[in-house]
C-alpha cells in the first residue's frame, strides 16, 4: 500500500512538472490555451507557479495534503476550462493534456480522501 500512495503522489506531480516547461518557455499550445480564455501570460505564468509549488508539496510526505488541495483546485478548472471553452483536443493533440489533467485530479482528489482525518482537522482550524 505503501508503494500504490507513493505512486498516487508522484503520478500528479510529474505530470504537473512535465508542463512547466511548455507553460514558462511560451510553448505554442500553452499560448493557445490561455490565449483563448484571455489569460495570456499572467495565468499561464501563474498557473506554472502555482504547479510548481503543488509538486514541490506533493514530493513531502507530511505536506501531500496542501500539495493536492492546490492540484484539486487547479485541475478542476483545466477540466472545466478543456469542457466548456477550449475543447478536449487542443491544436492536434488528441486530447493528450486534458487526460492529464483528468489523471491529476484524479490522483489528487484521491490523496485528499486517503487523508480526509486530517483534511478536517485542517479545515476545522482554519474556520
Amino acid at each position: 500500500m505503501k508503494t500504490f500512495n507513493l505512486l498516487v503522489r508522484l503520478i500528479p506531480a510529474i505530470i504537473m512538472l512535465q508542463t512547466l516547461f511548455f507553460k514558462f518557455s511560451g510553448a505554442a499550445e500553452s499560448v493557445y490555451i490561455f490565449n483563448s480564455i484571455g489569460l495570456e501570460p499572467w495565468g499561464r505564468i501563474g498557473t506554472g507557479v502555482l504547479e510548481l509549488i503543488a509538486s514541490i508539496l506533493l514530493f513531502i510526505d507530511r505536506r501531500a495534503i496542501w500539495g493536492a488541495f492546490l492540484g484539486v483546485g487547479l485541475m478542476f478548472g483545466a477540466v472545466v476550462t478543456h469542457l466548456f471553452m477550449i475543447g478536449v483536443e487542443v491544436m492536434g493533440d488528441g486530447g493528450q493534456l486534458f487526460f492529464m489533467a483528468l489523471a491529476t485530479l484524479i490522483c489528487c482528489a484521491w490523496i485528499l480522501y486517503q487523508r480526509r482525518a486530517e483534511f478536517s482537522v485542517i479545515l476545522y482550524s482554519i474556520i
